[in-house]
């Protein structure tokens, strides 16, 4: 009887010891905590500005633009019904604003109102440029709407580009003539400038635009940046929105077109 019992409180000591062992080490020694290697950030591969065309026309597609979470510039025509409307608006979402100035094309196209023509004189497509930025008031860049003509005109284009510096306005040559002089004559005045890389969507076409953004996409890990140029359009919108990410998540950066003006 007296060996049971000193069994007993020997096995109930020892519960006891284990007890206290589980209730109080852990307390005391503390498991260290092993040190998170921080991850390098994904290098940037290029930058790429996306500027959409022809805004003010109407306002079917500003929800759309909402839904795209990355920076692009839009240019909006001047004189327009929703000009005004849409250049706000869209300034309100942090998009950026430029003007797309009409001029005058080689082909017979009907003309937006004010359009530069070759033929005006000097004060004449001051008046229009003046006229114009006032219509569009966040504007703090221009892009040639159609051009094809003016832009292979220096006695025209040298109005315009100094009417522009005088205002610290930068021009992006939309680049829709492949004798255009812009680049040469912006650098010979030092204007703030810039060129259309690629154009997004001559066919609208999902498979097509997105074929374009890919073109994009080389040209910036070639040259370290990149402009494309679409329009504004639904598809085009829709089409952007899903590629986006997906160039993000490679390391391609969207910027605004303004910061990649020399």
């Amino acid at each position: 009887m007296i060996k049971d019992k000193g069994c007993k409180v020997t096995i109930l000591a020892l519960v006891f010891i284990i007890i206290l062992q589980w209730v109080f080490i852990p307390r005391i020694i503390k498991p260290k905590k092993i040190p998170q290697v921080p991850q390098a950030p994904l290098a940037i591969k290029g930058k790429i500005a996306i500027v959409l065309d022809d805004w003010g026309y109407s306002l079917n597609n500003l929800n759309m633009a909402e839904q795209i979470k990355y920076p692009f510039t839009v240019s909006v025509l001047p004189g327009l019904q929703h000009s005004k409307t849409v250049a706000r608006e869209l300034h309100k979402r942090s998009v950026e604003i430029i003007l797309h100035l009409p001029m005058e094309p080689h082909e017979k196209f009907r003309l937006e109102q004010n359009t530069i023509m070759t033929s005006m004189d000097g004060q004449a497509i001051k008046n229009i440029i003046g006229q114009d930025l006032a219509d569009i008031q966040y504007a703090d860049g221009v892009s040639n709407h159609m051009g094809s003509k003016a832009t292979e005109d220096i006695r025209t284009m040298d109005i315009v580009f100094n009417e522009l510096k005088k205002r610290n306005i930068f021009f992006l040559d939309s680049l829709v003539s492949s004798k255009s002089i812009c680049s040469g004559l912006a650098n010979k005045i030092s204007l703030r400038f810039i060129k259309r890389d690629v154009f997004l969507d001559n066919a609208e076409e999902v498979g097509y635009i997105k074929g374009q953004i890919y073109k994009l996409k080389i040209r910036a890990s070639t040259y370290g940046q990149a402009v494309g140029i679409g329009h504004d359009r639904k598809i085009t919108l829709e089409a952007l929105k899903e590629v986006m990410p997906e160039l993000e998540k490679e390391g391609y950066r969207f910027v605004f077109v303004s910061e990649l003006v020399r």
